[in-house]
This record gives structure tokens, sequence and C-alpha cells, in this order.
């Protein structure tokens, strides 16, 4: 007789899909009716068909499962960082069209701001009517002293009627002193994280309104109302938030990097992409001289002597982590 199993979303494996994995991992198989009743097992890749007996599935070794489905996953926060940075280029050169007709009035699901202290007025509008949660996306940059303490009140406010605050900032933050003195000042449920790479300013309130830039300028920004939008701005939000190394409270301890500061070793990921200086530098949002500066350390350190030497000594050293090399 079949077993039910609850309904589950793509990529997650339910509880009766775990006990016939386990179950497989010990008996070295299991029948092929058993990957029917559980079928996120077989999505998954945790089981496949034996190719001497169809009638039997042989497990998948935990180690060889696991990097497959988190390369899967990165892959598609990649997607999804490529996505946003798409639509920014597509609706760039429209938010100037028709200024006069739609500059701060209310669109289907958006609304237009321009100018920093009209976007600062409705960010702290937002922040004011929030009690349950604030999610933020700060990629940094030479404004981020500046940036932060705009948001000390307003995630203050958040906390103080109980809400929770969740923040991603770039990798080099782990070392930014601003960074560090922001989270000390805040009281609350608080966390943060990082990531080497960051799309766009992100801020959500109680998932109910977000803003977003408006292309490459800081004075132009979309307050966003629809809620399918906002939906998969915290989905994005969420995939990013999984990939991220903990910050604060307690930052996760960092592996030995041969002597290479986060900001280089971001910068070596970029690299084996095959990233020009400049590209590296729109990406890391630093000038190119800056760039590479960075560049002939890690040339130093690695003991290259040519730019492709360089990638390949990257992936050989060790530097990106396992499954980078």
């Amino acid at each position: 007789m079949a077993r039910d199993h609850s309904p589950h979303g793509a990529g997650e494996l339910c509880g009766v899909g775990r006990t016939t994995y386990v179950r497989a991992l010990q008996d070295g198989g299991v029948p092929a009716a058993d990957g029917d009743r559980a079928p996120c097992v077989v999505d998954l890749g945790l089981l496949r068909p034996d190719p001497r007996d169809a009638s039997r599935l042989l497990p998948v070794a935990p180690s060889v499962a696991l990097p497959r489905l988190l390369h899967a996953l990165d892959a598609d926060v990649t997607d999804e960082r490529a996505r946003q940075r798409r639509l920014a280029e597509v609706f760039a050169p429209l938010m100037t069209l028709g200024e006069g007709q739609f500059t701060g009035a209310r669109s289907p699901g958006a609304t237009v701001l321009k100018g920093l202290p009209r976007i600062n007025e409705a960010i702290d509008h937002a922040a004011a009517g929030a009690s349950r949660e604030a999610l933020a996306i700060q990629p940094g940059g030479r404004r981020v002293q500046e940036t932060l303490e705009q948001a000390v009140p307003r995630a203050d406010g958040v906390l103080s009627r109980g809400g929770r605050m969740r923040s991603l900032h770039p990798h080099t933050g782990l070392h930014a002193c601003p960074v560090y003195a922001y989270f000390q000042r805040l009281d609350g449920d608080v966390e943060a994280r990082t990531l080497t790479e960051l799309p766009g300013r992100l801020l959500v309130f109680d998932r109910s309104v977000a803003f977003i830039p408006a292309g490459e300028s800081r004075d132009v920004a979309l307050r966003i109302h629809q809620p399918a939008v906002i939906s998969y701005l915290v989905t994005t939000f969420k995939l990013l938030w999984q990939l991220a190394t903990p910050m604060w409270p307690d930052a996760a301890p960092e592996p030995p990097r041969q002597g290479i500061t986060p900001r280089q070793l971001a910068i070596a990921e970029l690299l084996t992409e095959g990233l020009t200086d400049t590209e590296i530098a729109a990406r890391l949002g630093m000038n190119v001289r800056t760039a590479r500066v960075h560049i002939a350390k890690l040339s130093a350190v690695l003991h290259s002597q040519s730019r492709a030497q360089l990638g390949y000594l990257i992936g050989q050293s060790g530097i990106l982590g396992e499954g980078r090399a």
C-alpha cells in the first residue's frame, strides 16, 4: 500500500523521502516502487536505477549528492542575480520618460521616487510603520557609513516594536569598522551575513513594501507595493541568505587563506570567471586602479607570471574553498 507524504516544493526532501534514502544507504538499495512513493528522492538525484536490476534503486553517496544540490542552488542564485541586472538595465533608460506625469505618482504596483530627500522620507515612513520584519541588502561602496547612519533609527524603530532584522553585506564588511559599529548600536533580534558579491540595494518592511534602485543613479528609486513582486524579492533574499556567511552576532570562523584579504578573495573569484579589470572594479564598487593593485598582490602571493597563469593558480590553490579548485 502506498504511503502518503506531505506536498512540498521542488528541490526539497520530504520525511518519507528521507526515510527511503536512509534505508537505501543502509541496505545498499530499495525496491523501485519506493521511489514512486517518494518521487522527491529520485528527482533530487539521491537514488538512481540499478543497471543490473530494473526493479531496484541504488543510493547515491551523500558526499556526491550534496555538492551537486548545492551547485544547482548556487547556479539558481547566479541566474537570479543576472535577471536582476538585466531588469535594471532595461528599465534604467525608461526612468526619465514622462517624469512630470509619473514621478512621485502612484503607478500600478510601484512608485517612482526621485531625489534623495524624497527617497529617504519614503523609507523612513515605511520603517516607522513596520513592526514584524526588516530585510536589507547593503552592497557597500563609498557611502557605506552615511547609509548605515541613516539606517540606525529605522532599525531601532522596527526592533523596539518587537520586529526582527536580517541584513546582507559584502564579504569585505567582515573587516569594516562602520559595519560593526552599526550593529553594536542595535538591540534586538538582529542577524547579518555576508557574500562575496551582492545585487543592488534592497529594503523590505513587513513584506508589504520594498525599495530598490532605479538604475545606476542613487537619486532615483522604486517603492514597490505589489505583493507578487515583493514575494519574489523576499524569495531572492532568502536564497542569498542561505548561501551567505554569518557575520553578526557570531561571525563564522574564516579558513586560512594564505594571507589573502577578503577583498582579494572576491577579486580572485571574479578572475576565475574571466572578467576584465574594469568589470571586476564595477562589480565590487572600486576604481580600476585599486582593483589592479589587488590583482598584483594576488599574483605576488601565488607566484604568478601572467594573467592566464594567475587564474590557473587560483583554482589550484584552494583559496576559493572546496569544490572550486
